[in-house]
């Protein structure tokens, strides 16, 4: 059996409940057959890390190491690995394992993160108990099967948040049938925001961007928006009523918002919640039938859908607006995206001079 190069893995871990971390070390599982070990160059934080490790969506496991947007190069292989190799270039997104069998009715219709042998990147446990560990560390082992080569046109550093974000933003658009012609409303021109809008663009659709905030407006149309809508603008949401064919949520949207979101779109036009909002949806049947609007939702992108957002990035040059911290600045960098304050995505870099 192939033994592990790193077997005690530096980290920074959440010890409870809020936005601190601090260094913390762990015993991996050990390297089976079928996984690989990386040592971690670039994390992204992504909007769920801090959900998790602030416990609001319940039951964090303490001592927790998030992160699921990681880049970095494989050192350890197992035996029955045959598609990597010791210093390829990967990614890790939010998935660290699923059966991907023909006969599981998630894996065999590409949506293995529903899989009910499903692990997730963090908080997460292996079926031989093992607790499961994110990319706020200097290594992490995985399947291989969710490690993904990086394309040779993707500088590394901007890799990270396509692990994640950049999947859950194109995995539906990907599964909707997204195509040119069509028009595509964003909600929320953040995160997730603004690489949706690059790549509904890339797919040939014509895109509006809806934000609160006026300044976007310009940014939005560098982006590759159509069409930019203050939403405190009546004018300007009036004249957009009825023309969406999709409405992508990207932001946290007030419930009583989404029925004014039905007026927006066009019959048979579809709503895609990709963030979750706090409280209940409260609509009228009558609303549905006289709109022919469908709401629906989508989580992240299993293996094949993960791989293809990839390959449609570096084709198209689709890439995150990120701003960079070394790997001990971790708290500087969690604050700053608690408070909305990161443009858009935060990452961090490991280094020979981190101080993990």
């Amino acid at each position: 059996m192939v033994q592990g190069k790193i077997n005690e893995i530096r980290g920074w871990a959440a010890m409870e409940p809020g936005i601190k971390v601090e260094p913390w070390s762990y015993t991996p599982r050990p390297l089976g057959e079928n996984d690989v070990e990386i040592k971690i160059e670039y994390s992204g934080i992504c909007g769920s890390d801090l959900h998790t490790i602030k416990q609001e969506w319940s039951g964090t496991s303490y001592p927790a190491i998030v992160g699921h947007e990681i880049v970095g190069k494989i050192i350890t292989k197992g035996e029955k690995v045959a598609h990597l190799e010791e210093g390829d270039l990967v990614g890790v997104g939010a998935q660290v394992y699923g059966c991907l069998q023909g006969d599981c009715n998630a894996c065999s219709r590409d949506l293995d993160p529903h899989c009910p042998k499903s692990v997730f990147t963090y908080n997460a446990k292996y079926a031989d108990g093992h607790q499961a560990h994110g990319g706020y560390a200097e290594a992490v082992r995985v399947n291989a099967n969710y490690a993904f080569k990086i394309p040779a046109g993707i500088d590394p550093v901007y890799a990270p948040p396509l692990m994640c974000a950049g999947v859950t933003v194109f995995a539906p658009m990907l599964r909707k049938g997204v195509k040119k012609g069509d028009r595509v409303g964003i909600v929320g021109i953040g995160g997730l925001g603004h690489l949706a809008i690059q790549y509904a663009r890339a797919l040939g659709a014509e895109v509006v961007a809806f934000s609160h905030s006026p300044n976007k407006r310009e940014e939005c149309m560098k982006l590759g928006a159509t069409t930019f809508v203050d939403v405190s603008n009546k004018d300007e949401v009036d004249a957009v009523r009825r023309s969406l064919n999709y409405l992508f949520i990207t932001s946290n949207s007030h419930s009583n918002q989404y029925n004014d979101y039905i007026t927006w779109m066009t019959f048979e036009g579809q709503i895609v919640l990709l963030s979750l909002p706090k409280g209940q949806m409260s609509f009228s049947p009558r609303e549905f039938i006289i709109s022919e609007v469908a709401i629906t939702g989508s989580l992240i992108g299993g293996v094949n859908v993960l791989k293809k957002t990839l390959e449609f990035s570096a084709e198209h040059n689709i890439l995150p607006m990120i701003e960079r911290f070394p790997m001990d600045k971790i708290n500087d960098a969690l604050e700053r995206v608690n408070d909305g304050n990161a443009r858009y995505r935060a990452v961090l870099e490991n280094s020979p001079s981190s101080n993990l």
